[in-house]
């Protein structure tokens, strides 16, 4: 999130020193009224705002009790819960590089994953994978999470049949799609299938983390480039999604269509990149509850976050798990048309508010929270 306010700074600086950029927007964002121009931007952007107690960018004045609470855990559950995840990180950092030890990683356009390993190394990995990453939501005080599978109802037994007869694949989903709302997201999603994910390029070069991420199958792409490379990601994608619903032993993909992270009571419209395959999917929707500190990962820095988090003693997680989505033959025919079925179900199954903006409007929305008082030029930025 911190780097996608730089890039909003870094660009517009950009904008100004080349001699042959377009015109600069003055369109003000920001009004001579706080209070006015605030209510404004909060109702413009209600994907995005932070409505937890900690306010806005997580700087808002807490009451005297909160700020106790938060110098005692400060001093004593912070370091805890610090040293207690680096050690289960470096703990399976190690699991990982003794079974990946003489094995050459799979290789496919510019991707390197340890995903299609197989026998007992690959075994250990997933078992061990699962079983760190609930131990990790543990020690961040996710002590309990609440899982709700649903039960289709005749009417949508009927046509999920009727879709199964059509379709001459497996029944086995290609993805797991799920809104997303913060990293926790995927800690989450690895200790209940470990899935792969897609991730930033950068994110395989990082220590600990980027061997992790390979033996994930994660699947890499540059964000910040505007080549014809993303088409190559797509088509890997599309790949990796056939190939997990025709092959029991390939690693599921794990799709976060909306492409960014709202405050949780919202769903964006989805990016089709997960149902170009026209596989099913298993849609899963997650909510966490909080009385204090929201988990969500909006307008706030990762490191405010992150320690806001480990200050909160118990935090909570509901997972509502719904049945296959077999699509139609009109929706394998038109994955706009899959994509918004899908999201209209997640939204009406957990009561989530459907919005028309995305991760442009996300990043006008960071730049007026940092003082930029005029329009930004990524308004008229290709999505990533």
């Amino acid at each position: 999130m911190e780097s996608e306010m730089k890039e909003v700074n870094s660009k517009s600086e950009k904008s100004t020193s080349t001699d042959d950029a377009p015109a600069k927007d003055d369109r003000p964002l920001l009004k001579s009224d706080p209070a006015e121009n605030l209510q404004e931007l909060e109702k413009k952007f209600a994907p995005y705002v932070r409505n937890d107690v900690y306010g806005i960018m997580g700087r808002g004045e807490l009451p005297l009790a909160e700020k106790v609470l938060i110098g005692f855990a400060m001093v004593t559950l912070v370091p805890i819960r610090v040293v207690l995840a680096m050690s289960i990180l470096i703990v399976y950092y190690l699991i990982c590089r003794i079974c990946t030890l003489f094995s050459v990683p799979n290789r496919d356009e510019e991707q390197e994953d340890y995903a299609h390993m197989g026998g007992w190394r690959r075994a250990v990995i997933v078992a061990t994978g699962r079983f760190l990453s609930r131990l990790m939501l543990f020690v961040f005080g996710f002590c309990w999470i609440s899982e709700t599978y649903r039960i289709p109802d005749a009417q949508e037994k009927s046509s999920s049949t009727e879709a199964k007869e059509q379709s001459e694949e497996p029944e086995r989903p290609g993805a797991i799609i799920s809104n997303h709302v913060s990293y926790l997201d995927i800690l989450y999603h690895m200790s209940s299938s470990f899935p792969s994910f897609v991730a930033k390029r950068s994110v395989a070069k990082l220590p600990l983390v980027g061997l992790i991420s390979k033996c994930l199958g994660c699947v890499y792409v540059q964000r910040e480039s505007r080549a014809s490379d993303f088409k190559g990601v797509s088509g890997v994608v599309t790949e990796r999604v056939r190939e997990a619903h025709q092959d029991k032993s390939a690693p599921m993909m794990m799709l976060f269509p909306e492409g960014t992270t709202t405050n949780g009571d919202f769903l964006l419209p989805f990016k089709t990149g997960a149902f170009l395959a026209r596989a099913p999917v298993l849609p899963v929707i997650l909510r966490y509850p909080y009385q204090r500190f929201s988990p969500a990962w909006d307008s706030i820095s990762g490191v405010r976050h992150v320690l806001f988090l480990l200050c909160q003693f118990t935090n909570h997680i509901e997972v509502t798990r719904l049945p296959v989505y077999y699509p139609s033959q009109q929706e394998k025919d038109d994955p706009k048309l899959y994509a918004e079925n899908v999201r209209r179900l997640m939204a009406r199954e957990g009561n989530l508010i459907l919005s028309d903006i995305g991760l442009a409007e996300k990043r006008i929305y960071h730049a007026a929270l940092n003082g930029n008082n005029s329009l930004p030029s990524v308004l008229h930025q290709k999505d990533d």
